[in-house]
């Protein structure tokens, strides 16, 4: 398994912060000035990266009014919707993309993008991003993955739907044809994602079985999915952003804020930095805290000759004295010197 793997300027692996994209999808509507606030809003909130999307309603599917080209689910946020008029509605338009990416590239954010063909691939090389995103709908489409592959920049690939098989094909695919940097993110497809139909248990066993880089591509409310992935191994987390749920949007319904973004880099960065290594003992901070622990202290003022009880004897704070685990056997003995309350024990303070 690639342990580090760089995308622009920025590396992924356990040995770095998890690497946070921020997804603007459709969340433009339809709007180019609104697309540019989106990245400086992602920029401002500490994000890594911002996707986009690559694709018409012409290469995504066909302008059919019948069927399965018709949403029928009352449980979609899309229900209702034609396939071909959601996608008119959600694509970005092709010449938006080079300023989205300057004005990306002007904040040093990175900015790259999911092509749903092999146009689409075509059209991003030429731009020079700097990966590619494989979404969890066209993770079964081979020709895609391999046209990506063979490019030869990393791949971000979501596995939602996929089964094991299918998962290590698309893995197998990718490889083959070129692709030596390899992200697979764990996700559920659907919209929002519960927490608990989301199983990122599956996310360090991914990682092993395949021998890549594993993520999380999260489509629950909120941020704690994400912070729990982290503490699993997850090296990168995608989101879908927006500027206002409010404001409406094909994907806005489950997309974080500005502030649920700055919110989601603090705390899986939290995450991040809690995993450490595996250690027992002090650590060098709690080196200080050792005095406060629990020691043995004359509880009584005592002559030399007394013999140690309950009432004289006591495990207290401060730790200067005996460790506790000597109480019981010391209990009986006598003590050799007079002794204050307050006054630590020490073994040659025993007969």
């Amino acid at each position: 398994m690639n342990s580090t793997i760089r995308i622009a300027d920025c590396l992924i692996g356990v040995e770095h912060p998890p690497f946070i994209i921020a997804e603007m999808s459709g969340n433009h509507n339809q709007s180019l000035e609104r697309a540019f606030e989106l990245v400086d809003a992602a920029a401002r909130a500490g994000a890594h990266a911002i996707k986009l999307q690559t694709y018409t309603a012409d290469t995504i599917t066909l302008n059919v009014r019948r069927g399965e080209f018709n949403i029928s689910d009352e449980k979609s946020l899309w229900n209702g919707s034609n396939l071909y008029d959601l996608y008119s509605k959600a694509y970005t338009p092709w010449e938006w993309h080079a300023p989205i990416m300057e004005r990306a590239k002007s904040h040093g954010l990175i900015c790259f993008s999911s092509p749903f063909d092999e146009t689409a691939v075509d059209f991003l090389d030429q731009l020079g991003v700097p990966a590619f995103k494989i979404a969890s709908f066209e993770n079964n489409h081979l020709p895609l993955i391999r046209k990506a592959a063979r490019t030869g920049k990393p791949i971000i690939m979501s596995t939602g739907m996929a089964t094991l098989g299918e998962l290590d094909e698309a893995v197998q695919t990718a490889r083959e044809a070129g692709c030596k940097e390899l992200v697979l993110l764990k996700c559920t497809s659907t919209y929002p994602a519960s927490p608990e139909n989301t199983n990122i248990r599956t996310i360090p066993h991914m990682r092993e079985l395949l021998g890549c880089q594993v993520g999380l591509s999260d489509h629950t409310m909120g941020v704690g999915v994400s912070v729990a992935a982290v503490a699993l191994g997850a090296t990168v987390i995608e989101k879908h952003f927006t500027l206002r749920r409010a404001d409406g949007g094909v994907d806005s319904a489950f997309s974080l804020e500005p502030a649920e973004l700055e919110s989601l880099i603090s705390e899986t960065h939290r995450a991040w930095l809690a995993l450490g290594q595996v250690t027992y003992g002090p650590t060098p901070a709690e080196m200080k805290s050792i005095e406060h622990r629990r020691s043995l202290y004359v509880a009584k003022d005592m002559k030399a000759g007394d013999v140690f009880t309950t009432e004289n004897l006591r495990v207290v704070r401060p730790g200067a004295g005996l460790a506790p685990r000597h109480y019981e056997s010391l209990l009986g003995k006598k003590i050799r010197v007079d002794a204050q309350i307050g006054t630590a024990l020490r073994w040659a303070m025993v007969d």
